[in-house]
């Protein structure tokens, strides 16, 4: 078990669901009659999904990818029961400079550095939905 492989199994079996949920969300939101136009204009399945639904489910994407980005990179518990010491994640060396260590200062900047990698895309997905909302309620 103690391999690469393993912890990245693991963590797309945990979090399969938070990607699968939101996309599931976008999906259910599609019209089927453009799906349907697609097919009858000539277009064949993949172009179909290719050129009209897969552009439509990009928020339920992105909002997948931001759910599991975020939870996955500050992940603890999985690398250290299951991967390998030799190969630690960024959970597992935030932890081991403040627990095993004792270098706060190394593990502070380290977890700010990862704090904002998370909140940035979060920031630019929340612009991005808020000019996307506000060009859909005007008329």
């Amino acid at each position: 078990m103690h391999s690469n492989f393993a912890v990245v199994l693991v963590m797309v079996y945990t979090y399969l669901p938070f990607m699968i949920l939101p996309l599931y969300a976008s999906l259910e939101r599609l019209d089927p009659t453009l799906d349907e136009a697609a097919m009858d204009l000539g277009t064949r399945p993949f172009g179909v999904f290719r050129d009209v639904t897969l552009p439509q489910s990009i928020p339920g994407i992105v909002a997948g990818g931001l759910l599991v980005f975020i939870p996955a990179a500050g992940e603890l518990v999985i690398p250290s029961l299951v991967g390998d010491a030799a190969s630690p994640m960024i959970g597992r060396v935030i932890s081991d400079e403040f627990t095993s260590a004792r270098d706060w200062p190394m593990a502070s900047s380290v977890a700010v550095a990862l704090l904002l990698i998370m909140v940035i895309p979060t920031m630019l997905y929340s612009r991005y939905q808020a000019k996307a909302d506000g060009a859909e309620a005007k008329p």
